[in-house]
């Protein structure tokens, strides 16, 4: 890897509460401190890139989503219903399709691919699905291979939804041993892949699957992530165990600072303040909240109360996009509904360092030395953005569906000028939509 050296940027956000106007100087795939001088020559022969007019981020860091629902989009049958229809629905066509390797490996190619082209450098996918006709280790390759094929970071959770405690435990170890054997705490040593584990919620599993889950994560070193308060999730723990999930998770051993917990959509204030006491974080996904009728995370409550808080997509069965920055926008824009604002840098810092910190990567999601050398370009110099006065603010408030221009994982361009540069969009687009076509006989 060469160096490369950012230069002449509008802003440069090099964390939640930083934004400069120096260069940007990468070597060896990390950020560096900008050597002294301002003229070119003290690059020592780096490749300099003219980002006038732009604005550098930090990648953008996905900390909740489901890539094999990026197979099952736009589906009608699944709008604006109640959540166990739509889980019933969303499995019917799991079933009908079939979820093996192939269409596995294809969905993740497509939702990576469609990550990196809106400045998404590492995503956290909570795959549920697990056919018993299927090998487990084989389907999270799939994925894994997906994510090295468009260069993308991944941190892949091996979920439960009503599987077997100990047939889900064993697998973990298997896809650890098989996929990552030289990860640490989970980690492997370039840190594109990571490994984690996640039952689905209280509404789909029980004690002896958050305890077996727990207990393989702690004997190898790995994150633990769930999910709480969807609205399915209140009712089930009220009706199987006259409890709120939350105190659930906290009784089960799910509430401490290796364990993340996604969509809090209705918590009272009792709960932030246990919340905040255990040291877990949250993930916000307004773009799955909102449009299933869950509600509004209290976000600025959350924040308010010393809880890390990132920021997610969740899946292609209820957010069609993994665009995270147009849910960045979307987390600002609703948050007034329940009278607690979030602002645009609150929202940035979620989708950046709050999601990594969720994730237990302290190199990821900033731009200070010695941060992995993963970020993006923003041009912020068209109509779009004519007459913002923060380019950083602007970034959300103005431009909706905003791509960026370039965008670096690990000091190597995957995207120039709006292109992805690791794999051709449109034949990754095609190969799932050929599967698809073939397997619904059409």
């Amino acid at each position: 890897m060469s160096s490369v050296v950012l230069s002449g940027a509008a802003a440069v956000l090099r964390d939640a509460s930083t934004v400069t106007y120096d260069r940007v100087v990468v070597d060896g795939g990390t950020i560096v401190a900008a050597p002294s001088g301002s003229g070119h020559e003290s690059a020592g022969g780096a490749e300099i890139v003219d980002v006038s007019g732009c604005v550098v981020t930090p990648g953008l860091v996905n900390a909740h989503h489901h890539l094999l629902q990026s197979a099952f989009r736009s589906r009608p049958d699944t709008r604006s219903v109640p959540m166990r229809d739509w889980l019933a629905r969303m499995s019917q066509r799991y079933s009908m399709i079939g979820v093996d390797p192939e269409l596995t490996a294809a969905a993740a190619s497509v939702a990576l691919a469609e990550s990196l082209l809106c400045g998404v450098t590492t995503v956290a996918d909570h795959h549920l699905t697990w056919p018993r006709d299927q090998d487990p280790v084989t389907l999270a390759g799939a994925t894994i291979g997906a994510a090295r094929r468009v260069g993308a970071r991944l941190v892949f959770v091996r979920g439960t939804a009503r599987d077997d405690p100990d047939t889900a435990a064993r697998s973990v170890s298997d896809i650890h041993d098989t996929h990552l054997p030289d990860a640490r705490n989970g980690v492997t040593s370039d840190g594109m892949t990571q490994l984690a584990v996640g039952p689905s919620g209280v509404h789909a599993d029980g004690p002896e699957t958050f305890a077996a889950l727990a207990e393989v994560a702690g004997s190898l070193g790995l994150r633990r992530r769930t999910q709480a308060n969807e609205k399915i999730d209140v009712e089930i723990a009220a009706e199987r165990y006259g409890r709120r999930p939350l105190d659930l998770l906290d009784e089960w051993g799910w509430l401490g600072e290796d364990v993340t917990v996604a969509h809090l959509c209705d918590v009272t204030d009792d709960e932030i303040a246990l919340f905040a006491r255990s040291g877990a974080t949250a993930t916000h996904a307004p773009g799955c909240d909102v449009p299933m009728g869950w509600g509004v995370a209290r976000v600025a409550a959350l924040t308010a109360a010393g809880v890390c808080v990132g920021l997610g997509t969740s899946g292609g069965g209820s957010n069609d996009a993994g665009h995270l920055l147009a849910d960045a926008r979307l987390a600002v824009q609703v948050s007034g509904l329940i009278g607690e604002p979030v602002t645009a840098a609150t929202s940035l810092a979620m989708a950046t360092g709050g999601s990594a910190a969720g994730l237990g990567r302290p190199e990821l999601g900033h731009l200070r030395p010695g941060a992995a050398a993963d970020l993006c370009v923003w041009e912020c110099a068209d109509v779009f953005d004519a007459g913002v006065a923060d380019p950083v603010d602007g970034l959300l408030w103005a431009g909706p569906g905003r791509r960026p221009r370039d965008v670096m994982v690990g000091g190597r361009w995957v995207v120039r000028d709006g292109v992805l540069v690791t794999a051709e969009s449109r034949t990754v687009a095609a190969e799932l939509s050929s599967l698809l076509e073939r397997r619904e006989g059409r």
